[in-house]
């Protein structure tokens, strides 16, 4: 088990030199110009030698790959740079957004467990009938529901006519974090639901469970402690993805709400040119991800184990 960490330990170290140099050169390539946005920005006219020595300060008037080397030796030291736009360290800025995010996270996770576990699988097992047919129907409602308009419906009901949440967040709190992660666990478990339901409908078809049901062991105990336990892969595969996507920031759900997390930092970086604050927030999302898969592969060999033993032999 050791060696195999180790190993993808050392497999993700390319993996995130790759990511760092293709986006560092994407923002590099796109052609827009981070001081001429800050010019515009504060409304001034200013001549071109201003500019030129705007971009010598930044660094900007250096080939690319000099650029990057010098970027990717500082980021190794522990310094992601400083802002174009508010001149501040990048690094305390952006972890100042992080406990937003994850409270977001959590709360998010959380609910969609407590939503589209037990109605996926009440749905494997009313298959076919009415219940089986009205959590479907949620499903697909909830499906095509997009999160901006999912966010509307419940700003509108819950803070503007019943007014038990706030319209916006204004601090991070549990009562400001309700509407956000109520929106987002619709979505997610509106899609999750479904394929909890099938992997549970593919577990209850296998011969183990009409023989324990030949055995006379109860329905309940063979669905709690065998068929639950035999999805548990697909359950941590789908949560694990979706809190990759949940700390890199929902941009669009925090941006309704004005929930100052990382995705709306992401935005408004992304609308100023702030390439370090841009960069900062790729690196963080690679670095989410890749974590985020090795912690489910290795989920994987713990919980399963024919993938262990798989692994063994190998």
């Amino acid at each position: 088990m050791k060696k195999y960490i180790l190993k993808r330990l050392l497999q993700l170290i390319p993996i995130l030199l790759v990511i760092t140099f293709l986006s560092f050169g994407m923002m590099r390539l796109a052609g827009s110009d981070a001081v001429l946005q800050k010019m515009e920005n504060t409304g001034m006219i200013v001549s071109q030698e201003v500019m030129d020595k705007a971009r010598a300060e930044l660094g900007l008037d250096k080939p690319f790959l000099t650029q990057y080397f010098v970027w990717l030796g500082n980021l190794l030291h522990g310094d992601m740079g400083t802002s174009y736009i508010s001149g501040k360290a990048v690094f305390p800025a952006f972890i100042s957004k992080l406990p937003a995010t994850l409270l977001l996270t959590v709360v998010s996770i959380a609910l969609t467990i407590i939503i589209s576990i037990p109605l996926g699988v009440l749905a494997a097992v009313k298959q076919n009938r009415f219940t089986d047919y009205l959590i479907r129907a949620a499903s697909f409602l909830g499906n095509s529901m997009p999160n901006f308009f999912v966010a509307l419906l419940l700003m509108y009901f819950f803070a503007i006519r019943v007014k038990i949440f706030p319209v916006i967040a204004s601090e991070v709190s549990m009562e400001s974090v309700a509407l956000p992660s109520l929106t987002l666990a619709i979505a997610m478990s509106a899609k999750y639901l479904r394929q909890v339901r099938a992997t549970v409908l593919d577990e209850l078809s296998k011969d183990y469970v009409v023989g324990a049901k030949a055995r006379g062991v109860r329905f309940s105990v063979t669905l709690y402690k065998s068929v639950l336990k035999a999805c548990l892969v697909t359950i941590i595969t789908l949560l694990t993805l979706s809190i990759g996507s949940l700390l890199g920031g929902t941009a669009i759900v925090e941006s309704i709400f004005l929930w100052d997390g990382v995705g709306k930092l992401a935005v408004d970086a992304i609308n100023m040119r702030d390439y370090p604050m841009i960069q900062a927030y790729v690196m963080w999302m690679a670095i989410i991800y890749v974590c985020v898969n090795l912690i489910t592969d290795l989920s994987y060999r713990v919980l399963d184990p024919r993938i262990r033993l798989g692994g063994e032999k190998a």
